[in-house]
């Protein structure tokens, strides 16, 4: 039987078990902490954050925003796996969820997520969903595209 992957809103049950996750060390480097994010998401109320669940236990975090910018697309701010639940095929399952929330959001015709280009773990999550470098580039940040 394959285990349940699944997205919920960050909420007061799940707020807190997202903020205990961490990545690697290597990957630390990439990415702000999952506090601050959910944080940040307060404040600019546009941006969605979502808990990854692994059957019941939360695994990961995601979030994007739910208004278009740059590019004209929807942009994808976070996306972590706990290190503990790396390399088991959840990052692409909870990230192709995502997309579903936000194909279901207007004009939603491309999404786009930035990273650092030596993040390789990235890159190859979001190869593998057909996210396609265009050459555009924010700071130190390369922007992958997703039609949709």
């Amino acid at each position: 039987m394959n285990p349940t992957i699944r997205i919920e809103e960050v909420n007061k049950d799940n707020w807190y078990e997202c903020c205990q996750l961490s990545v690697s060390t290597a990957q630390a480097e990439y990415m702000e902490s999952n506090a601050i994010s959910i944080a940040q998401s307060k404040f600019e109320e546009s941006l969605k954050p979502y808990a990854i669940y692994y059957e019941e236990a939360v695994v990961g975090f995601l979030m994007f925003n739910s208004v278009l910018e740059e590019l004209d697309g929807y942009w994808i701010y976070r996306i972590m796996i706990d290190e503990n639940y790396q390399g088991k095929g959840i990052g692409k399952q909870a990230t192709q969820l995502m997309l579903d929330e936000i194909r279901n959001l207007r004009q939603a015709n491309k999404v786009v997520v930035g990273y650092h280009p030596e993040n390789t773990e990235a890159h190859r999550l979001y190869a593998s969903l057909g996210f396609v470098d265009q050459g555009d580039r924010f700071g130190k940040e390369m922007a992958v595209v997703l039609h949709i």
